[in-house]
């Protein structure tokens, strides 16, 4: 079995979007791990485009989707890849 090594920042990335998925869905934040699908969440293409424009928000850095992001893990790792 192969493990994916996570950095601190990712993991801080991780959590501030597990944190505002739990919140904007009214679920516990240990439900959502980094392979949870935000169709198993019940968000559609059209919450995950608001939920990266309250990301830009809050983050102050601009994230253009340019590909359909299935998984949590997904979106973080996109988003550290604009932060850098």
């Amino acid at each position: 079995m192969q493990f994916e090594t996570v950095t601190t920042e990712e993991f801080k990335m991780f959590e501030k979007i597990q944190a505002y998925l739990a919140s904007q869905l009214d679920i516990p934040a240990d439900e959502i791990t980094r392979d949870t699908t935000f169709e198993s969440l019940g968000v559609d293409s059209l919450d995950t485009v608001e939920m990266v424009m309250d990301l830009e928000e809050q983050l102050g850095v601009d994230l253009e989707l340019e590909e359909k992001i299935a998984t949590v893990g997904e979106l973080v790792d996109f988003v550290e890849s604009k932060l850098d």
